[in-house]
């Protein structure tokens, strides 16, 4: 029992500084300071951050910095050296060669390729190519997680906060469904009214504590898109799925939000190859 408490409390202090890393990517952050945060030894900080997290806190930082930089050439006008500058680094030169190497082209080559077919104008042909929907039957899914509002290209910070806290407790193995909820429409809504939830599968025996909560999505039949590529470019695909596919389908969405289901993850692998399911239920035919 004691062992637990403890590891319950590495978890907590961990999740202030994810929390605090979020919350100001904007900032450098020394050892020192996240330290003092986690309410914890610098000389020991760096250990406990890995051993929850898989990365270090620089790790993290970096991370999330160059998330937002591609969401940024994407959807923004910004010039590369603005955005260079927002993640951190101090010559385009440089934020190239940390872009190239994590997203596997240059800012200018992502920018331009990206928006060369904008969300919501994506030819025919190529939606059809690309995305191959499957109708299957899911079991349900009982989720442990964070609610999260606003942006929900800002969502990692909760999976960042959800990872931690179920590897302190014992709730995440290599067979664990990482999944995000998505309750809103970002095209009509405002980004800051934005509704997710960031949650992995637990078991009934498991009990929220804290700002975690239990959600559920309930059994029955569902259409899955697999899209290989980063998280970014996932508006597009949804675009695609419920202008190409599901007019043409005969089926009908079910009273229940589309929800991700993650196959690997940004600490694993880089962005182009990550591996996601777009999952929509559908009503019992």
């Amino acid at each position: 029992m004691k062992r637990q408490a403890t590891r319950n409390a590495y978890a907590e202090r961990i999740d202030r500084v994810l929390r605090h890393i979020g919350a100001n990517l904007d900032r450098r952050h020394s050892l020192d300071d996240l330290a003092e945060v986690a309410c914890l030894s610098s000389y020991h900080l760096h250990r406990v951050f890995r051993m929850l997290t898989g990365e270090t806190p620089d790790e993290a930082l970096r991370r999330m910095r160059l998330h937002r930089a591609a969401i940024e050439l994407i959807n923004s006008s910004s010039t590369v050296e603005r955005i260079a500058h927002r993640a951190g680094y101090g010559s385009v030169v440089a934020f190239t060669r940390a872009f190239g190497a994590r997203y596997g082209h240059s800012p200018a080559v992502y920018r331009r390729s990206r928006q060369s077919h904008p969300f919501g104008h994506v030819p025919q042909h190529k939606a059809t190519v690309m995305y191959d929907v499957k109708i299957s039957k899911t079991t349900g899914y009982r989720l442990l997680g964070l609610h999260h509002s606003g942006d929900y290209h800002q969502i990692a910070s909760a999976f960042d906060r959800v990872g931690a806290y179920g590897a302190a407790h014992g709730l995440v193995n290599p067979t664990t469904d990482f999944i995000g909820i998505y309750f809103d429409d970002p095209q009509t809504v405002p980004t800051a009214k934005l509704r997710s939830f960031a949650g992995i599968g637990v078991s009934e025996a498991v009990k929220p504590d804290g700002d975690f909560q239990i959600m559920t999505i309930p059994a029955g039949p569902v259409a899955t898109l697999l899209f290989k590529g980063p998280y970014p470019e996932l508006e597009r695909v949804y675009q695609s799925l419920y202008r190409e596919w599901l007019p043409a389908s005969g089926r009908e969405p079910a009273d229940h939000p589309c929800f991700e289901r993650y196959l690997n993850s940004p600490q694993e692998v880089p962005p182009t190859e990550l591996l996601t399911e777009i999952v929509m239920p559908l009503k019992a035919t």
